[in-house]
């Protein structure tokens, strides 16, 4: 592997403090966050606490706070998600969503649809911590309003936005190292422009000499992980209102590995697009999207050219907006998406293209609150497709609200599942699903609190068929599971706990039925605590997961583990902090996929220059 930036490249990040400009410390609050605006669950801005579907939001404060390694490392513990990584930093990552397959989660960044069209997938890996603002996590079916691949859930992630204080830029910095010879750094910088223009820029850079991913294969050499990744956003606010923004992320990587026909991988991630909102009237408020996202990977084995991949989606979207009522708000949209696949393997059709249409209702009826959705999909090669969802929620209390849910959705098939030379079969049709969904939630004392129960039915699941010796349509699921979650803030004391039970049956016929699918873990726990101590601030995570499958017959268990992180914050001078941390700390032996490693017990400390705005 090309260490590129090992030795040199970290001389940008000194630049960091030269360009950064004076200010005061950042005040510690003891006070909670305000409640964030979500805008996945119903591609319209609705506050956090009145959203009627399951939402997890992580902001950049928290992202900070937690001092997490990675995506994988953030996501771990969180309600209804299952996490597979095949040994460490950087390594191929599945994440489960209630669990559904791991190419039933919709991924977006800054509304652009991302992932890979000849995989399914999209390399959560490969993305930087560094570009993140703010991460927006809905469970349960979205196709009603995102079309194809929302059957898990949608999440959607927004890059680093801009302003400056007080007319002037300010930027951002932070550098540090710790275990396995790993290096990091972030800087940035963010400004106004005249009366109404904004700007937002980040470069960040990862290097990690890794771990041996499979022991058990005869090959201890250690695998590393190297990521330089960049993002840009900038808009314009007119007097009049209307908002035009542009967003640009692009993440390179290089990724070794073990395996018997490739072992290295020069990868890239990018998403780019422009946003442009208006109100035409005071009623009617209009969002116009477009946006491309590209997947490309290059593969060797022994520094031996294998093969590459490209894969190109381009998306377009205009949605309306009309305030029926006081309360009652009515959305239509049509949006349409185009993918294609390049590269070294021929593939019989390499682009298809998809139309889509739906319309949204939302009403709020003093104790009551609706929402309806349905959509119609025009897919090239797989025509019609329609679902739909229905939500409810009643106040029983002011602070204590039910919620019951209806959803259907829909996955095409990849272009792997059905083209693949050798492999893949043309005949295969759409995996649907129907899930339906209560949850009771509000406030007891200081304590936010939600409980969700779910049960999901998937039908038409593809599947490898030994009898074709070919994915097949052949797999049928049912899955039940209920999903808690707690926050409080007391004596100082932030903690905020997600319990996680699932039972995801295989209903196929044929030996496997009755079996758990693979790779999903049955419960999940996880523990954040933190509290400041004015300059310091203390924290700790407890992660526990119980044991899974690898396999469809069920034959290889991953036995259950639990990890503890700690983490210290220093406010060493105004701005300026240092920042510690140990994971895993009592060096837990553990796989999420068979005969894979995952890391041991780990330290890293770093220094972190961010400006009070």
């Amino acid at each position: 592997m090309q260490y590129r930036f090992k030795a040199a490249s970290f001389a940008l990040f000194i630049a960091g403090p030269v360009l950064a400009q004076a200010a005061t410390a950042p005040e510690l609050s003891d006070n909670i966050e305000l409640d964030p605006v979500t805008v996945t669950a119903t591609r319209t801005d609705a506050v956090l606490s009145d959203s009627l579907a399951p939402v997890t939001v992580i902001t950049r404060t928290e992202i900070e706070r937690l001092q997490p390694q990675d995506v994988t490392d953030l996501f771990a513990g969180l309600p209804g998600i299952s996490i597979a990584n095949n040994g460490g930093p950087g390594k191929s990552t599945s994440i489960f969503m209630r669990g559904t397959e791991s190419d039933h989660l919709l991924v977006l960044i800054d509304g652009i649809k991302v992932g890979s069209a000849t995989s399914g997938g999209f390399a959560i890996q490969d993305l930087p911590l560094e570009q993140i603002e703010r991460i927006e996590i809905v469970r349960g079916p979205r196709s009603s309003l995102y079309g194809s691949e929302a059957i898990g859930g949608v999440i959607q992630i927004f890059t680093r936005r801009g302003g400056g204080r007080d007319g002037h830029p300010v930027a951002s910095f932070a550098v540090g190292g710790g275990s396995h010879d790993s290096l990091r750094g972030e800087f940035g910088i963010r400004g106004d422009v005249g009366r109404g223009g904004w700007y937002a820029a980040s470069l960040s850079g990862r290097d990690t000499d890794g771990i041996n991913t499979r022991p058990s294969v005869g090959e201890p050499d250690k695998d590393g992980y190297e990521n330089i990744a960049g993002s840009l956003r900038a808009g314009w606010r007119f007097d009049n209102g209307t908002d035009l923004s542009a967003t640009y992320l692009r993440a390179d990587s290089e990724n070794e590995f073990d395996g018997s026909y490739q072992d290295f991988s020069d990868n890239r991630q990018q998403a780019f697009g422009a946003d442009l909102r208006f109100s035409p009237l005071t009623v009617w408020k209009v969002s116009l999207h477009a946006g491309q996202s590209r997947d490309e990977a290059d593969n060797y084995k022994a520094d031996t050219y294998l093969s590459s991949f490209e894969t190109r989606r381009s998306y377009y979207a205009w949605q309306n907006d009309l305030q029926v009522a006081a309360t009652q708000l009515l959305s239509l949209g049509l949006d349409y998406q185009d993918d294609e696949v390049d590269g070294t393997t021929e593939y019989a059709v390499d682009s298809r293209d998809n139309t889509g249409g739906y319309l949204q209702y939302q009403g709020d009826f003093g104790r009551h609150e609706l929402q309806a959705s349905l959509r119609h999909d025009d897919n090239e090669q797989f025509g019609n497709n329609e679902t739909g969802s229905v939500a409810w929620g009643f106040h029983l209390l002011p602070a204590l609200r039910l919620n019951a849910s209806y959803g259907t959705a829909f996955k095409a098939p990849t272009f792997n599942e059905l083209y693949f030379p050798g492999y893949g079969n043309a005949g295969l049709s759409p995996e649907k699903s129907k899930s339906v969904e209560l949850g009771l939630g509000g406030m007891i004392a200081s304590i936010d609190w939600r409980l969700d129960a779910y049960r999901t039915e998937l039908d038409d699941l593809i599947a490898y068929d030994s009898a074709s010796e070919s994915p097949g349509n052949v797999d049928k699921a049912v899955i039940h599971g209920a999903e808690l979650q707690l926050s409080t803030l007391l004596a100082g004391v932030r903690s905020r706990a997600y319990l996680s039970w699932m039972d995801p049956e295989n209903r196929a016929d044929g030996a496997s039925h009755g079996n758990t699918l693979p790779r999903r873990a049955e419960r999940t726990a996880r523990l954040d605590l933190d509290y400041d101590l004015g300059r310091a601030s203390l924290g700790a995570t407890v992660n526990a997961t119980g044991k899974r499958y690898d396999d469809l017959a069920n034959s290889t268990e991953l036995g259950g583990y639990t990890t503890l992180a700690l983490r210290l914050g220093w406010q060493l001078l105004p701005c300026w902090r240092v920042q510690a941390s140990a994971n895993n700390v009592f060096d837990k032996d553990y796989e999420t996929a068979a005969t894979y490693a995952q890391e041991g017990a780990t330290y890293y400390l770093g220094l972190r220059y961010t400006p009070d705005l």
